[in-house]
């Protein structure tokens, strides 16, 4: 079995993805991590031996799902109506990455 997760092991992951865990989001960290684990676990133990593997969720046809049709279509202009900032024609946001 793997060896237990600890919370050096998260704040190692949290370090490399630059952000810092506080002690209590690394001890919440660990315990949704063992439970995580304990599901995972069960699920290894269910039997799956002679069971068919599915590509697709639904057994039957799906001709019973509608059709995409546009029933509702506002302009470009309607769209940017209220927009602070905009350039030929698309929002102009702040820069959020690094």
């Amino acid at each position: 079995m793997e060896e237990k997760k600890d919370q050096a092991y998260f704040r190692k992951l949290a370090n490399q993805l630059m952000f810092d865990l506080s002690d209590e989001e690394a001890n919440a960290i660990v315990k949704e991590f063992e439970v995580l684990t304990k599901q995972l676990e069960l699920l290894d133990a269910v039997d799956t031996e002679g069971v068919e593997e599915m590509i697709y969720p639904f057994e039957e046809d799906t001709f019973f799902l509608r059709k995409d049709e546009v029933t509702h279509v506002i302009s470009q202009e309607d769209a940017l109506v209220n927009v602070k900032d905009k350039i030929e024609g698309h929002f102009v946001l702040p820069k959020v990455v690094k």
